[in-house]
């Protein structure tokens, strides 16, 4: 589940070990008791008094800093973690108390879990009641139950999974939500295109539907156009790209479009294609495919066989070869 990664992936950043943390290294510098002027469990501490006040056998905040920061300390991240990773490490070390126990969901703003094997968007993540962003990417995710999912959340990342059915995901869904990304997963229409309305995403400004299996252009189209805050939409990949007129058919269908398949849309265009949306008849539902074929190996060339006596009578051998490609 995604709370099970989660967790993991706490573990592996050490917010509870040195030099983060409460322990023997700082511990001074949030115990109330001792110091009462340093305000509730320390968090309000004057940074000056605090480095006056530190004990011998204990760190400065500076210190353990520094060992956060250089790039040859064993506790160093490593140079591609995220920069909230590096926050929470910073956190851990100057305000621990915000980064322990159910504290720690307050803190994230985005959440990113890509690449561990998530089957299951599970009911913790509305723990994160700050949560805007949420990337799911590579990972096997089959369906998506939206009562899940944070109220606030404004991007939703969920490329490369194996998403084949919207239906629990538009059953409650995120309202503020901005961006959904389903590329490369396994929607198909015409079952899946009504979930891609005005209906269930009132304030989408971005969608990524590429490297699906969707066919219906105009299916599509009828729903997207409901859309009135989308400005940008990802379609390659899908087999309704291959049409003719696709391009064409889209920019003058969807005129607030201001990106398809990561190119610009500028005026030239726009005129290029004006009144395009009106004549649904010229899109063919087809496409022409050329194969060559270079090369091929592990059969007789008849080019180099032996050739027959003149009257003679033996049998001729002949050979025919076939090639076939599933699209």
């Amino acid at each position: 589940s995604v709370s099970a990664a989660f967790q993991e992936h706490l573990r592996c950043l050490g917010l509870r070990d040195f030099p983060c943390g409460i322990g023997s290294w700082n511990k001074s510098r949030f115990n109330a008791r001792t110091s009462p002027r340093r305000g509730r469990l320390g968090l309000e501490a004057d940074p000056a008094r605090e480095e006056e006040a530190v004990p011998v056998d204990e760190e400065s905040p500076d210190e353990l800093m520094e060992l956060l920061s250089d790039q040859h300390s064993p506790w160093a991240l490593p140079p591609d973690c995220s920069p909230q990773d590096q926050h929470l490490r910073e956190m851990a070390v100057l305000t621990p108390e915000l980064v322990r126990g159910s504290n720690v969901f307050q803190v994230f703003k985005s959440l990113r879990i890509i690449g561990k094997g998530v089957e299951e968007v599970d009911e913790g993540l509305l723990q994160f009641q700050q949560l805007e962003e949420l990337i799911l990417s590579a990972n096997q995710i089959s369906r998506i139950t939206s009562a899940n999912l944070p109220r606030m959340l404004k991007v939703l990342e969920l490329c490369y999974n194996a998403v084949a059915d919207l239906q629990d995901l538009c059953t409650l869904p995120p309202p503020e939500l901005q961006h959904l990304g389903l590329g490369y997963n396994r929607l198909c229409g015409p079952s899946q295109e009504k979930y891609l309305s005005a209906d269930f995403w009132p304030n989408l400004v971005s969608l990524d539907l590429s490297y699906n299996n969707f066919v219906d252009l105009l299916g599509l189209v009828s729903q997207l156009s409901s859309l009135q805050k989308l400005r940008i939409l990802v379609l390659q990949g899908n087999p309704l790209a291959l049409i003719p007129t696709y391009r064409g058919f889209l920019v003058d269908s969807l005129p607030k479009l201001s990106i398809l398949d990561d190119i610009h849309i500028g005026p030239d265009e726009r005129h290029q294609f004006h009144s395009l949306s009106r004549q649904p008849e010229l899109i063919r539902y087809e496409a022409r495919v050329v194969v060559s074929v270079g090369e091929i190996k592990g059969v007789p060339d008849p080019s180099t066989l032996q050739q027959r006596e003149v009257g003679s009578k033996a049998p001729v051998v002949t050979y025919s070869y076939c090639v076939t490609y599933e699209f």
